[in-house]
């Protein structure tokens, strides 16, 4: 975890390391408040460093090694409200914003940050992607409360589509990544492993990119993150009526939550998901049903093991689970 224990002064930094003695697989994010205590969150709670109270040297500290001593250079990140570091770390960023015209130009001076671990955890999509394609891959949507596992699971299926698993060959897989989320990309290139025949567009606008990587990259299967707009929902659409597959996740609960959205009515109109997963918003990680386009549930979740979800479909394709 050097790439984030450099951001800190030497102090803040020297116990931080020993209160994450052993636990660094375990923490989610670092939260600096400046003149507040530092927070650390955990996979099931999370503590508070009392003697750890970030000053503003140590605020003005943090943003040097964010920037490498240029904010200039930061400038998209800034307004945009978060940056990606090596190892694909994620610091969002808050405090006063500027804006131009009614439209956010800056957030300076910076007093929040959140420290947001990358951890890619891979084989969390192997018991998914079996009912997600059937001699060819379903147009799947992927609804879940925020922390529930989205981006977690997507970035996995790119992996695993993208390099081909059990007796699927490896698909053309391209990557809208609008957040820098998914790959985590710096300088272009994604941190994290997105398979072989992966393309990424990083920090682009989804609308645009859909269309910029079908007529530049001929991708099999499209995979964005976090749909919502109605240009996001035009350009899947256009995608879909091109041939191409899409996979793509959606912030809400339930299906009933997403049909109340006006933007995806049409989606649901033309049955355009093939598949739809619903995450446990109360168990981060677990499956909770899995639905095809008619939503009748194709399985339910039971009592297993974290990422394990339970075969009850009579239709399952019998893979053998042992591949990567």
């Amino acid at each position: 975890m050097e790439e984030i224990l450099r951001l800190f002064p030497q102090v803040i930094r020297n116990q931080l390391e020993q209160s994450l003695v052993d636990r660094w697989d375990k923490l989610q994010e670092i939260r600096i408040r400046t003149e507040k205590p530092i927070e650390l969150i955990f996979t099931n709670h999370h503590e508070w460093l009392p003697n750890l109270i970030p000053t503003h040297h140590d605020r003005v500290h943090i943003i040097n090694q964010l920037s490498e001593f240029s904010l200039y250079r930061l400038t998209d990140e800034l307004r945009e409200g978060f940056i990606t570091i090596q190892g694909g770390h994620r610091v969002g960023i808050a405090g006063k914003v500027n804006t131009e015209n009614g439209v956010v130009k800056a957030i300076q001076p910076i007093s929040y940050f959140n420290i947001r671990i990358a951890k890619q955890i891979k084989g969390v999509a192997k018991t998914l992607i079996p009912y997600l394609y059937d001699k060819e891959y379903k147009n799947t949507l992927i609804i879940g409360a925020p922390q529930t596992g989205k981006t977690t699971y997507i970035r996995d299926l790119i992996r695993l589509i993208s390099s081909g698993w059990n007796h699927v060959p490896a698909h053309k897989v391209g990557v809208i990544d609008e957040r820098s989320e998914i790959g985590a990309s710096i300088k272009g290139v994604p941190q994290h492993d997105l398979g072989k025949r992966t393309d990424i567009l990083d920090a682009c606008p989804k609308a645009e990119g859909m269309m910029m990587l079908i007529r530049s990259m001929s991708p099999d299967i499209l995979v964005v993150d976090e749909i919502g707009s109605n240009d996001d929902v035009t350009a899947l659409m256009e995608a879909v009526h091109a041939g191409v597959k899409v996979i793509c996740t959606a912030h809400g609960s339930s299906v009933k939550d997403i049909r109340k959205r006006p933007s995806f009515l049409r989606l649901f109109e033309e049955n355009i998901f093939e598949r739809l997963v619903i995450l446990n918003k109360k168990k981060r990680g677990r499956i909770k049903v899995i639905y095809d386009s008619s939503m009748r549930p194709i399985i339910r979740s039971g009592r297993k093991e974290k990422h394990e979800v339970v075969w009850r479909s009579t239709n399952h394709h019998g893979y053998n689970n042992d591949w990567l």
